[in-house]
Formats: structure tokens, sequence, C-alpha cells
């Protein structure tokens, strides 16, 4: 499929999470969500493993599920302290924006099982080590953007999101996945309505950047 008239710059600058905009209308094709997948499937994987899986939910009726399961840690993720809606409050300059991500989080936790596709990507772990897991979870996460960029340049719309992991077990049980594999996203796909993506406001990198120490 032709892809979007973006320089590598434009592409990694604007691929933001898409709440509000999925067009949940219009139908996604699954030959073009392959052909994200594909691409994903280049980014990096310790020893080659290659251990990641992908599950793409069209289903209506699973995708309700995993809507009614998401709906429900959306609000009670907006209702704790470390809620998004909860940070920044005493800064004049961020504290609107924040209120203004809460209101598309809870958009988003009401039609998530509205969304066309459901993209969630697992890799194959039968134990997870109690210390660091960056490895396994370096070999899975990369990929998982790496779809979330073909799909912008595609014209189609994603959201990073975790949330419905409180209840990953129930996941796996509707979906029929076997015990050792972890699920590390949830990505609804969808195309969306306009196009008036830019970069985000973002720390001055003076503010984060250390060279050779701390």
């Amino acid at each position: 499929m032709t892809t979007l008239d973006l320089t590598p710059d434009e592409l990694l600058t604007t691929t933001r999470t898409v709440r509000k905009r999925l067009d949940l209308q219009r139908p996604v094709p699954l030959e073009l969500i392959t052909e994200c997948i594909e691409i994903a499937l280049q980014a990096p994987s310790g020893s080659n493993r290659q251990d990641w899986h992908w599950l793409v939910i069209t289903d209506e009726e699973k995708r309700r599920f995993i809507g009614e399961v998401y709906r429900t840690a959306v609000r009670e993720y907006l209702g704790s302290a470390g809620s998004v809606t909860n940070q920044f409050t005493d800064d004049a300059l961020r504290a609107p924006v924040q209120q203004r991500i809460g209101g598309s989080v809870a958009w988003l936790g009401e039609h998530m099982g509205e969304v066309p596709v459901l993209v969630i990507p697992c890799i194959r772990a039968p134990e997870l080590p109690a210390g660091n897991q960056a490895g396994k979870w370096g070999s899975l996460l990369p990929a998982a953007w790496s779809y979330a960029l073909a799909a912008r340049a595609r014209g189609l719309g994603t959201a990073w999101t975790t949330l419905h992991l409180e209840q990953e077990a129930a996941v796996a049980e509707a979906l029929g996945l076997p015990p050792e594999i972890r699920q590390g996203v949830l990505l609804p796909t969808a195309y969306f309505t306009g196009e008036t993506f830019r970069p985000a406001p973002r720390q001055p990198v003076a503010e984060v950047l250390h060279v050779n120490g701390w």
C-alpha cells in the first residue's frame, strides 16, 4: 500500500496517541494490519529468538469483552492518585494538558470495544524474573512501537495502553492464550479523522541529558 509522504523525523515526531479521533465506523482491512506487523517483525529481538506473537482481534464479541475490561480499568485509573489528571496540578501550563488527556482517556475507556481492530503484541515467557525484565520486554516492545509507526505511515491511528493488564488473566482466558504467553500492550487501531498531528511539548533535552555520568 502507498504510505503517507512523511520524512523519518516527521513520522517519529507525529506518531501520537490517538483516542477521540479514531474512526469507529470505518473498517480496517486485515491485510493492512498484517502489513504493519510484517514491518514490526524487523525490530530487534534478544538472541534473535523472535518469541513474539500478535493477536489481532476483529470479532465483535471479543472486542466488546476487552472493551468492558478496559472500561473498568480506566475508571479505576482515573480515580487513582497516579491518574494523569492528578499530575502537575500546580503547574499552570501543564495542568490543562493533563486534564485534556484525562478526558480523552475517559472517552477511549467508554469506546475501546467499538474500535474496529485491537492488536495485542505478546511474548513467550514461561517465567518472568523477579529482577531485571528489560531483556525480555526489550524483545517485544520495540516491535510494538514499530507497528504503531507503520500504522501511522499508512493512515492508521493507534493508542499505546496497558491498563487492560490489570485483568490480563481474564483477557488471556477469553482469547485462549497458552499460560506461557504474556501480553505486552494493547494497541487499538483504526483510521483517524483529520490530519493535524504535530510534535508534542516535551522537556528541553538539556534537562534530561547526562553525558559520561549523572
